[in-house]
């Protein structure tokens, strides 16, 4: 093995290279700090000094070693974990000198790199949105809920936000903004029951703060499901002790969740106490921006303890979901009726516990919690929580989700041979997709996924387009999950009807952001924070919404097969949003095109054109594209029904049969702008407009990815410019794929050039900032399909770190961005892995990129399992049923459980 042994001396590190385990000879290298740099800073020399160098493994000769890590040094009078660093600097395991002569440097590395590829961990204390951010990463959850990864001694304020959110738990509000009344609903922040900590000698209770923390460490371990967090603490008047503390979901009974708590003083023997809570004083305060709205979304109506369990009740105030959230408070030096005391004071219960300890024992407490609402329960919620809570216990809840996480990993896990950086980021998508939904698939839900999960509060929790990026990945695995997301859709047509008809519309305009009802919860305005001012909103235009619905219906029957669920559900959804796209266009003789206006597109940036009276724009090419295509496959479709479906389902939407002709002419007279080097336009009009030169603006403001805030800042507007938030104008190749994008133009009547795919990509992006995370996942896939893979992998890149490293500058604080959580894992799939099954027949063409070599997964397709492994030339797949597939367009007969080898 190549390897790197590094010293951590006073002022310098010392590195030795090995091509032969650490062997001589040795290339050695001396890295000198530079005090006027930080610590991250210096150690980005490491990456420096050994450019071009091929390493295996780090050896770090002199760390501290830890219970919770081994490769922690310290660097002028601070402690980091340096093997956190290089791992994501170099991507290569870190490992300790002494596990090395324990194990052998092998064995210590596949140990380091496997707890690597299953861990997500933080090391030290932040602040700020930085913290917020790690918090929302450390989410634990099961789809009904979702429990901030705060640190149980946390109150909400500037640096912590212990938020607990239940999945369709949403309330109005109405502020006063400029002589105006704003309403806004929001995913409620429930009362937070997840607080514990401890006092000594019945001082002040314990709380996060930089002066008595010597050392944080917080490991989420992804396999099990269970968020650790170590503390080493020394207090004011000299007590040290060791907190552990883990989190676990119950992925079964998901109605509860269960805290460990783990008491070692240190340097002392005497008493303690530990502090239980559930504060119903929360409000929602997770999202800067919106702090000039009211917040208070919860009224207390009940509080009420026996022995070692506390009760809180409650409802929000316009909604009307009553809560009742249950705790109790036990271990083993809990004994007796007065073991703990219960007070209750101002929407908080507080339960206390007190004990005699000796210094070097450790204390285990366990804290039990059970959330039920009026949305799912229709038993009394209080007696309901109290029973929960009774019979739980953390053992049990540790035991059903092991079990759970266990099934599910064997089910969905993408593994990816040695590129371990890739491998946990991708088990961390993977982990986040089933904290926000899984519950959902019990069908006892009437929610879908929103845009940031149940981790944070932006977007107010609302559910956007963003399910077309998330629910193909549930299809392939979770088919059940899928269908009752899309019935949340379904059960929400009337009010996609209503919207429609509100705007002199027919059929059903489903909104741009959906809630509790499925009206439209878009705003009229929001806040500039670059200029703090309010600006006009017109976002609600991204019509576009109601095609993503579309298609996600149509993907999960083509994947599944399930016409059943068609005939009941898919088909009347999709005529009511046919009849809305038929009603949105004029027909100009004279052209003998169909237009849409008064739209929007994905890139957000354009809302209108410049100095025009009504906002919209006209024949965006993503929306027009996919209307001609959700007409050719309903007009395809038809055939394929049975005259009773067909009756039926035309009643329920008043779909008059005449249109199916009108949808033909339609898509095939749809107009588009292209011009005459074949780049299609975002909208017709769009070459009018002036480009900018973006080299200036990074000079000037360097993060440039809200241009749109920015020209508005400069007294400019971004409808005026050829500049885009994110892709537009190529996202049906996303959606689709190139034969049936470039079948689609044919129709149109539009031939475009040899190679104008490849020049509309660079085109874009040289006018595109990324300002939305999406925007990168659209464009590796389209590189990708142009086979520039370098320019792909970059991108894909970027995007599966994206939240990790919160390259938007403090916007995972607000949530983890669930459609590139989702979309990572269909490129890694559908792209990289090659595998594509929207078609009749399963074809196999694979990508690698050149950082893997071996790519592992699983899929559901219209009810077999599938298992593909992949390599840079060798293709096995394996089947529960005798079936064929296409490799490279060649058939290929798979006999059931038999693995297929086939070379390319």
């Amino acid at each position: 093995m190549k390897t790197i042994a590094l010293k951590v001396m006073q002022e310098s590190i010392e590195i030795a290279y090995s091509t032969a385990d650490n062997k001589p000879p040795f290339r050695r290298f001396v890295i000198t700090y530079n005090p006027n740099q930080s610590i991250g800073d210096n150690l980005e020399k490491i990456k420096v000094v050994l450019a071009g160098l091929p390493i295996d493994v780090a050896i770090l000769l002199n760390s501290l070693e830890y219970e919770f890590s081994d490769t922690i040094i310290g660097i002028n009078h601070q402690r980091i974990d340096i093997g956190l660093a290089i791992t994501n600097m170099l991507n290569i395991p870190v490992v300790c000198s002494r596990k090395v002569e324990e194990m052998g440097l092998k064995a210590a590395s596949d140990e380091k790199r496997d707890y690597n590829e299953w861990h997500l961990d933080y090391y030290g204390q932040y602040s700020d949105k930085r913290n917020y951010g790690q918090e929302a990463m450390l989410t634990i959850g099961n789809g009904y809920f979702g429990l901030r990864g705060a640190y149980v001694e946390a109150h909400a304020d500037a640096d912590n936000y212990p938020g607990t959110y239940v999945a369709g738990l949403f309330n109005q509000l109405t502020t006063k903004i400029n002589d105006k009344d704003v309403v806004n609903e929001d995913l409620v922040n429930l009362p937070n029951a997840q607080f514990l900590t401890f006092g000594v000698d019945h001082e002040a209770p314990f709380s996060i703060n930089q002066t008595d923390i010597q050392d944080i460490y917080r490991s989420l371990d992804l396999k099990h499901g269970a968020l650790t967090t170590t503390m080493r603490i020394q207090l004011a008047t000299g007590h040290a002790l060791t907190v552990e503390t883990t989190k676990i979901a119950n992925m079964v009974d998901w109605h509860q969740y269960a805290i460990q708590y783990k008491i070692t003083p240190t340097n002392f023997s005497g008493n303690i106490q530990v502090y239980s809570e559930i504060d119903g004083s929360v409000i929602n305060g997770n999202v800067a921006r919106y702090q000039d709205f009211d917040q208070h979304h919860l009224n207390i109506t009940g509080m009420s303890s026996q022995q070692n369990s506390m009760i809180m009740a409650g409802e929000t105030k316009t909604s009307k979901v009553q809560f009742a959230i249950g705790a109790t408070l036990s271990g083993p030096a809990l004994t007796g009726a007065s073991a703990v005391t219960v007070t209750n004071h101002d929407k908080v219960l507080q339960q206390v516990a007190s004990i005699e300890v000796t210094a070097g024992q450790t204390y285990t407490f366990e804290k039990n919690v059970a959330i039920y609402t009026s949305l799912e329960t229709k038993e009394p919620l209080d007696a309901t929580a109290d029973e929960a809570v009774t019979n739980a216990t953390f053992e049990a809840t540790a035991k059903e989700s092991t079990k759970y996480w266990t099934t599910t990993w064997n089910n969905f896990d993408i593994q990816i041979d040695r590129d371990m950086t890739s491998q946990k980021l991708t088990r961390v998508n993977l982990f986040h997709t089933m904290v926000s939904a899984a519950a959902n698939e019990s069908g006892e839900l009437d929610a879908s996924v929103g845009a940031r999960g149940l981790h944070g509060e932006a977007y107010r929790g609302h559910v956007f387009w963003d399910e077309m990026f998330i629910l193909p990945f549930y299809t392939l695995h979770y088919p059940e999950l899928t269908k009752q997301l899309l019935l949340y859709r379904y059960r929400r047509l009337k009010a996609a009807r209503d919207y429609a008809a509100s705007e002199d519309y027919d059929g059903a305009m489903y909104p741009w952001q959906s809630g509790m009802f499925g009206d439209e919860q878009s705003q009229f305005t929001h806040l500039n924070p670059i200029t703090h001012q309010w600006d006009p909103d017109n976002s609600r235009l991204q019509r576009h919404v109601s095609l993503a619905i579309a298609y996600n219906i149509i993907n999960y029957v083509q994947i599944t097969g399930d016409h059943a669920f068609m005939d009941e559900y898919g088909l009347e959804m999709l005529l009511s949003i046919a009849k809305f796209w038929i009603s949105t266009t004029t027909y100009d003789k004279q052209e003998d095109r169909y237009s849409i206006a008064h739209v929007m597109g994905p890139d957000e940036f354009h809302e209108n054109y410049p100095n025009a009276s009504e906002p919209g724009l006209t024949n965006n090419t993503y929306t027009n594209l996919m209307v001609a295509w959700l007409f050719n496959y309903l007009v395809e479709l038809q055939p394929k029904l049975s005259r009773q479906t067909i009756k039926t389902v035309n009643e329920k939407s008043a779909f008059d049969p005449a249109l199916l002709q009108k949808m033909t002419d339609i898509s095939h007279k749809l107009k588009l702008d292209i011009n005459e080097n074949g780049i299609l336009a975002q909208f017709e009009g769009y070459f009018k407009l002036p480009s900018l030169n973006f080299e200036n603006y990074r000079k000037k403001y360097g993060d440039i990815s809200r241009m749109d805030r920015i020209l508005k800042a400069e007294g400019k507007t971004p409808d005026a410019y050829q500049v885009a938030k994110q892709a537009d104008t190529l996202m049906a190749y996303y959606v689709l794929n190139i034969p049936e994008i470039d079948h689609l133009l044919h129709q149109l009547g539009y031939d475009l050039p040899k190679g104008y795919l490849s020049k509309n990509i660079q085109y874009y992006l040289a006018r595109t900032t990324h300002g939305s995370t999406l925007s990168r996942i659209v464009y590796s896939v389209l590189n990708e399909m142009d086979d520039n893979m370098d320019q792909s992998w970059s991108l894909f890149s970027t995007a599966l770190f994206s939240d990790y490293y919160d390259i938007q500058g403090g916007t995972t604080a607000e949530g983890i961005h669930l459609g590139v959580m989702g979309a990572t894992l269909m490129i890694e799939t559908r792209n990289y892995g090659g595998v594509d099954s929207l078609g009749n027949t399963i074809a196999i063409h694979p990508h690698l990129p050149t950082e893997w070599r071996r790519l592992h997964f699983k899929q559901l397709i219209r009810g077999h399992w599938y298992d593909f492994t992949i390599t840079r030339h060798q293709i096995k797949v394996q089947a529960d049923a005798d079936v064929t597939v296409n490799v490279f367009d060649k058939p290929v007969q798979l006999k059931a459980n038999k693995t297929q080898t086939l070379d390319y």
